[in-house]
């Protein structure tokens, strides 16, 4: 007998929390920074049990005593959880870095959470994309857009061949960001193509990384846009 799983699933609810239904693979992720503040990777700490409930609401207004899951405060402090995201496709959004060879880099600025894997105290990929004839340079501009948790960069080899995503698994990741004055709740990373469905029942484009806003401020809802960052959201 073949047993039947549900799919993987997060479907917003009108104003209210995120619910996921398939029970996927939840972790904390705290980001690592050097010395000078500069984000480096993403250190995965112990998973988040759920008790193999069927469905998992998790807050999406940022004011949950229960975090990461949500514990009734939307419905008291009245968050406007109305989602102003573009519904068009990345590849209708997108921009690209001229100047690279060697690799075609694209950027959605809409998706952009302001994580800061996209530079260091050097360069960015911006200046960097002018050197990837250098292939120490297009490696690390490589390593840096893979890096990239909400997929506003992307890169392809040349114009005709398909973008080349990094291999994730089908998992939400709590994610912890570190500033200098301490850390922050960053939004949940969203990975390996998991749906994500609007609270007026349209699907969201699947991708295989997108972050969603869990600090209830962000422009660009259901996405984070990086205020997160501002307003120093507690983790």
């Amino acid at each position: 007998m073949i047993e039947q799983t549900t799919p993987k699933k997060i479907v917003i609810a009108p104003n209210g929390p995120y619910l996921v239904y398939g029970n996927p693979n939840i972790v904390q992720k705290k980001q690592i920074s050097s010395e000078h503040g500069e984000p480096m990777t993403w250190q995965t700490n112990q998973p988040i049990e759920t008790g193999n409930r069927p469905v998992v609401a998790l807050c999406r207004c940022g004011g949950s005593a229960n975090k990461p899951f949500c514990d009734g405060t939307h419905a008291r402090n009245g968050f406007d959880g109305s989602e102003t995201a573009a519904t068009n496709t990345f590849e209708e959004r997108k921009t690209v870095h001229e100047g690279s060879t060697g690799i075609v880099i694209k950027r959605d600025y809409s998706l952009c959470a302001e994580s800061g894997f996209c530079g260091h105290r050097l360069a960015n990929i911006q200046k960097l994309a002018k050197h990837t004839d250098d292939s120490i340079v297009r490696a690390q501009v490589m390593a840096m857009i893979e890096r990239c948790p909400s997929g506003s960069y992307t890169y392809a080899l040349d114009e005709h061949s398909a973008d080349i995503e990094p291999d994730l698994p089908q998992q939400i990741a709590v994610t912890t960001e570190m500033t200098s004055d301490g850390p922050i709740a960053g939004p949940l990373w969203v990975t390996g193509g998991i749906t994500v469905e609007r609270s007026d029942g349209k699907e969201t484009e699947v991708r295989n990384r997108v972050t969603l806003c869990r600090c209830g401020e962000s422009k660009n809802k259901p996405f984070c846009d990086g205020t997160h960052r501002a307003i120093h959201a507690q983790p």
